[in-house]
Formats: C-alpha cells, sequence, structure tokens
C-alpha cells in the first residue's frame, strides 16, 4: 500500500487520459505534466483527490488533443488509436471494455476536444455534471447540453450491438485460421458481405492500404495476396487488444501489427490493422485500465 495518492489512482488517470487521447505514449506525458502539477498543489486544501487528480489530467489531456490537432491533419493515411494488449479480466467491465475498445475509440475521434472529454467522464466514468464543468470549464447547464450533443454523436455513429465473449473468440479464432493457412474462402465466409477494412501504417508500411477497403471479396484477396508477397512466414496469434479478442500479427516471427474487430451477428463487419512501428509498443505488458 501506497500513501502516494497519485500512485493509488494511477490506473485510473491513465485510463482517462487515453481514453481522450487515444495513444499510450501521449496519456503517459499527461500523467508526467499532471504528476509534476499535482507535487505544487497544497494537499490539505484538496478535498476529494480523486475528483482533483481527474480534473488535472482532463486539462492536460485538453490541451495536449488541442495541440495535437495539427499533427493528425497531416498524418499519412488512416489514423488509428494506439493498440494496448489487456488481460482478458478487463472484458468482464463490459461498459469498460466497449468505451476502450478500438471501434468507440475510432468514434471519439470525431469529436471535439470539449465533447470528447465530457462524453468520457460522464459515459464511461459516471462524473458528476458539476465536477466535469469545473475540468472543462464550463457551467454545469452548459456541460449537460455537451454531454447530450455527444452522446447523441456517438450512438448515431455507434450503436450498440450485444455480442459475448465466446462468440468474438470464435470468429477470432475462424479469421485466424484463415489467415494463417491462406484460406480465400474460410476468410470470406468469416467476413460480412459489407465488412470495411481500416489500415494504419503511418506511411511507415509498405502494403498498409491508405485507405478504408470495402466489400468481403476485395479485403480477403487483398489480406491473402499481400501475405502471400511478404517474403517471409506470417503467422496470427490470439491475444487480447483493448478489451477484445485480437490478433497479433507476426512476420518472420517479429511483431508486424496488430488487427481487432467489429463482430456481428457471427461475422466480422470491421477490421481495424494497425501496423505503424510507432504505435505498438504496448504490446508486451498488459495495461492496467480501470475506472
Amino acid at each position: 500500500m501506497t500513501d502516494d495518492l497519485f500512485v493509488t489512482h494511477r490506473g485510473l488517470l491513465f485510463t482517462v487520459a487515453y481514453e481522450m487521447l487515444g495513444s499510450a505514449a501521449d496519456a503517459e506525458d499527461v500523467l508526467q505534466d499532471s504528476w509534476l502539477r499535482w507535487n505544487q498543489v497544497d494537499r490539505s486544501e484538496v478535498r476529494d483527490p480523486r475528483a482533483y487528480l481527474v480534473r488535472i489530467v482532463t486539462r492536460q489531456s485538453l490541451n495536449h488533443l488541442r495541440a495535437s490537432a495539427r499533427r493528425r491533419e497531416s498524418y499519412v493515411g488512416e489514423w488509428l488509436p494506439e493498440p494496448l494488449l489487456t488481460s482478458p479480466d478487463v472484458a468482464d467491465d463490459v461498459e469498460l471494455a466497449e468505451s476502450v475498445s478500438i471501434a468507440m475509440l475510432t468514434v471519439l475521434e470525431t469529436l471535439g476536444p470539449t465533447e470528447r472529454a465530457v462524453f468520457v467522464l460522464r459515459e464511461v466514468f459516471d462524473v458528476p455534471y458539476d465536477e466535469i464543468s469545473e475540468a472543462v470549464d464550463k457551467s454545469p447547464a452548459a456541460v449537460r447540453q455537451i454531454a447530450h450533443r455527444a452522446k447523441e454523436h456517438v450512438t448515431a455513429r455507434r450503436p450498440r450491438v450485444a455480442v459475448d465473449r465466446a462468440e468474438q473468440e470464435v470468429v477470432v479464432a475462424k479469421f485466424l485460421a484463415a489467415a494463417n493457412s491462406g484460406d480465400l474462402q474460410g476468410l470470406m465466409d468469416v467476413l460480412a458481405p459489407d465488412v470495411v477494412s481500416v489500415a494504419d501504417g503511418g506511411g511507415l508500411v509498405r502494403g498498409a492500404a491508405p485507405r478504408p477497403i470495402h466489400g468481403a471479396d476485395k479485403i480477403a484477396r487483398y489480406l491473402i495476396g499481400g501475405l502471400a508477397k511478404l517474403g517471409l512466414p506470417f503467422e496470427g496469434k490470439p491475444t487480447w487488444v483493448n478489451g477484445h479478442p485480437a490478433v497479433r500479427g507476426e512476420i518472420g516471427g517479429e511483431l508486424a501489427g496488430t488487427i481487432s474487430f467489429e463482430i456481428e451477428g457471427g461475422r466480422i463487419t470491421r477490421i481495424f490493422s494497425v501496423a505503424n512501428p510507432q504505435k505498438l509498443g504496448r504490446l508486451d505488458v498488459a495495461a492496467q485500465l480501470v475506472r
């Protein structure tokens, strides 16, 4: 047990920052800045350390979001969140697993910084409106309006479809078996007809599609054909990424990327492939994501 309240709440603070930023590296930077600010605070004047720390992290995350907007605009190809290795236990908290999924974080990218902060604090962490208002420097009434607008925006782009863990694991296993064996028909059988594949290579990875690919046939042929051209053996391995069953892709025994999925009705409806090597640093040790 530690007396350092920042350390006590670090898992929560990292999760808040990561959900607001979609980047573990940026979240760590925010936590470093927040820790420095926390060390300058007169603790005797802090009534609720947890709420105070969340407020600091939220403000630092907002600053980071605004400062990085131009960097995101100039990003080469599609931008996807930085994948995190997680333990299967994260999936036990269904709402947390949904909120940190690659699919949800991609939707959150379409919100403005303040809307994203309000949505994350309210919908994921159930922070009271008055505390959110202090964190984002808006009135409680304005925060309520922002929260309503952000929730409508997210719901329109990410309707909730209940898929249990067992079904997810079965579908991912079928995808893996087909990809590892080069089984074109097997791959098409597990893909929904209108499936969409989004790849993030950051302009650094040959073979990462610069734009989304639509349709089971195109995606299956692109994937099987691309793997055949590698010149080195590809092996997909089952793993857990951002609270969901996923694939760890290795080429010649070296990590090459992760593949995450949206699944509905026993088929894959969306594929998220992250191959940018700058985003693959968090796949050896499970991240501590908590609410």
